[in-house]
């Protein structure tokens, strides 16, 4: 077994660590590529998504939407039969007046 104070393992150390830092460096570099290339990505479509909603905020302002129907209100049972009697007091009343006439 060779002894750790040997200028050979010495020698072993200065060359581990000179590798150690020139793979950190190309990890480093390979890294800061990625953000590089992310970031780019990400600008090119926040300008895509702005345009499309630039574009749509346009076409909105050009053809604003039709207004919207208000939905008939749902007649409740009373309100029915006051209808139905309003409408039987009507006939039966037209029915008096025609039968005053002849």
């Amino acid at each position: 077994m060779a002894d750790s104070r040997t200028p050979e393992s010495a020698e072993a150390r200065i060359k581990k660590k000179a590798l150690q830092a020139v793979e950190g460096q190309k990890a480093m570099v390979e890294y800061e590529t990625g953000l590089r290339q992310m970031r780019e990505k990400t600008e090119r479509l926040r300008a895509l998504r702005l345009a499309r909603d630039e574009a749509e905020a346009k076409l909105a302002a050009e053809n604003p939407p039709a207004p919207k129907k208000k939905a008939a209100k749902k007649k409740t049972a009373k309100a029915e039969a006051e209808e139905a009697e309003e409408t039987a007091a009507e006939a039966a009343e037209a029915e008096a007046d025609t039968e005053a006439v002849s």
